[in-house]
């Protein structure tokens, strides 16, 4: 039986968060392994939407994980739809 650290076990943790009502943007620090056995870091996003469906108590959350070339994308449609919405 293969047992686990307290260190790997630990639930890992965004290392920054920002919040604007029921959204959030968390930054998270990541590593990989490479074919050689080298290992890179590169960080990540997630953006969150906290919401309850009316009558229920219980909190959802709707998640997307972007990378960072994804997320120059993510603004310029958002913008696209701002505009159009708000226009």
């Amino acid at each position: 039986m293969m047992k686990t650290s307290s260190m790997e076990a630990a639930p890992k943790r965004p290392f920054k968060e920002w919040k604007a009502g029921n959204m959030k943007v968390a930054m998270w620090k990541n590593k990989k392994t490479m074919e050689d056995g080298s290992e890179i870091e590169f960080k990540t996003v997630s953006l969150t939407r906290s919401y309850r469906k009316p009558g229920e108590d219980l909190w959802r959350h709707d998640v997307i994980n972007l990378r960072r070339n994804d997320l120059q994308k993510a603004i310029l449609v958002l913008e696209k739809a701002q505009e159009d919405l708000f226009g």
